[in-house]
């Protein structure tokens, strides 16, 4: 007889609490393999296909594309044992085939009577152990079908029950109250403190309580739509009900006045998620923390680009533009290791790291994303050139892993692609600093005393003032702009 597993989203590592499902891969019904994606979710670091480590039929689905859950939440439950929809009529869950958008729970979470979700459990238990042979045993950053769940890193976990199945929590104290408050993750415990929402007056609509971010925004919501209605609402009880009847009637306009922005025709609300929110998130963060600085320079990059002319005239693999900067980034650094470094301030110490692991900003159709190159310092152009083209095609396609996007020390922003001279871009926190590259336009330059036409370029650095002052980032740029306008000056520092 089939036995019905359910299996949940996973922790999909870097200390990622929620996911949105972008695309279903599969349908009630269907027959999958071990180890067969069945759906494609989006972080804040990049689209994931969701392998499941069950074989057998699909009985239901939780959630809807467009759906956001968090780890620890059901995806969908499988028929193991059996091979034909026809064999699961019997154990399927009957209406469950998806649950409500931005729902974290499923169905019976929400029926009166107890049981069945300890019920539930426990038969994945025992079928998990009965069925070895149609799982797999592997693990994705911390799941596996012979592994218990991992803890997700950077988050405080407690149980909300003794069920297995309940997600993770973190602890707050709210306005001074002791004991816990089960919010999903960090970024809801921040939306709710930016907009002044008290999350013990909330009811989760979460497994067993737990607080989803739908449960701060309606909060949100019913606060702005509240807010005009309470200018004309009748006095409480303890006021003369004559007194305000005259009060109110001469100005019953007010409450258009003070309705919500989104109510007017035609504003359109965006969510910050995904890779969107996460690059707000860094932004706003590195605005608020780092006190940055930018210098700028125009260089002649007309003997640069004969430089590179030469090199790929000379067979091999092509050697991009963007590489040929990166190598002259990475000799400038090693010049100047003060730029190459982080700021612990709970230490209150500038880290130097060793390693350059250089960033490059890329604008692709989910937005702008920093891939890593690592080591850069030891690849040569080549080498450079073949790790840029492999990431950008990542980046375009969606296939770029969280570890691909995380962990670098210095960025390269070639913004000249769009066209523009010059730019006074935002940090990538933790960085230290960020090397901005503008357009390479034909521009009058005096060459050897006499005026000509050369291809010129505007290079801006950005730096943190904390880990360096103007003397330091000036000659980095000043060294950048000497080995564009002399490519030789590079030889000699190989």
């Amino acid at each position: 007889m089939a036995q019905v597993l359910e299996f949940k989203l996973p922790d999909l590592g870097e200390g990622l609490t929620e996911a949105e499902i972008v695309r279903w891969l599969v349908s009630v019904g269907d027959v999958v393999a071990v180890d067969q994606p069945v759906v494609e979710v989006e972080t804040a670091k990049a689209m994931v296909e969701v392998p499941c480590p069950y074989g057998g039929v699909v009985t239901a689905r939780y959630g809807e594309e467009g759906t956001e859950l968090p780890v620890g939440a059901p995806l969908l439950t499988v028929a193991v044992g059996a091979s034909d929809p026809a064999d699961v009529s019997d154990t399927a869950p009957a209406p469950a085939t998806a649950a409500t958008p931005r729902a974290a729970a499923p169905a019976p979470a929400a029926a009166p009577a107890p049981g069945p979700t300890p019920a539930r459990a426990s038969a994945s238990a025992s079928a998990s152990a009965s069925a070895s042979d149609e799982t797999s045993g592997n693990v994705l950053v911390g799941y596996g079908t012979g592994a218990p769940a991992a803890r997700r890193r950077r988050v405080r976990r407690a149980p909300l029950s003794a069920s297995p199945a309940a997600p993770a929590l973190v602890r707050e104290p709210v306005n001074g109250a002791a004991g816990p408050v089960p919010v999903v993750s960090p970024l809801v415990r921040r939306l709710a403190r930016e907009h002044g929402v008290d999350l013990r007056g909330l009811t989760g609509t979460g497994r067993d309580g737990l607080i989803l971010r739908c449960d701060v925004e309606q909060a949100i919501h019913r606060g702005a739509t509240q807010t005009p209605s309470a200018v004309s609402a009748p006095a409480p009880a303890t006021a003369p009900a004559p007194v305000m009847a005259p009060t109110a009637s001469p100005s019953p306009a007010p409450a258009p006045a003070a309705a919500s922005p989104s109510a007017r025709p035609g504003v359109t609300r965006v969510p910050l998620r995904g890779v969107r929110g996460a690059v707000a998130d860094k932004l706003t963060r590195s605005r608020r923390e780092i006190p940055d600085a930018t210098c700028w320079v125009d260089a002649d990059a007309t003997e640069l680009l004969a430089a590179r002319r030469a090199m790929n005239a000379a067979g091999g693999a092509k050697i991009s533009l963007l590489a040929v900067f990166a190598r002259i980034c990475t000799a400038a650094l090693a010049r100047h290791p003060e730029l190459n470094s982080t700021v612990d301030l709970a230490a209150r110490e500038i880290v130097r790291l060793p390693e350059v692991h250089l960033g490059f900003a890329a604008q692709t159709d989910r937005g702008l994303v920093v891939p890593v190159v690592r080591d850069a310092q030891a690849r040569s152009a080549e080498s450079l050139s073949a790790e840029f083209a492999r990431l950008t095609e990542a980046g375009r396609s969606g296939t770029l892993t969280p570890g691909e996007l995380t962990g670098g020390t210095f960025t390269l922003n070639n913004y000249g692609v769009f066209g523009v001279d010059g730019s006074t871009p935002i940090i990538n926190h933790p960085e230290a600093a960020m090397l901005g590259i503008g357009r390479i336009v034909p521009k009058p330059w005096v060459h050897e005393g006499e005026l000509a036409v050369r291809q010129v370029v505007q290079l801006s650095l950005t730096f943190d003032h904390r880990v360096c002052d103007g003397g330091t980032a000036g000659g980095f740029l000043r060294y950048v702009a000497d080995c564009v306008e002399q490519p030789a000056v590079l030889l000699r520092t190989l």
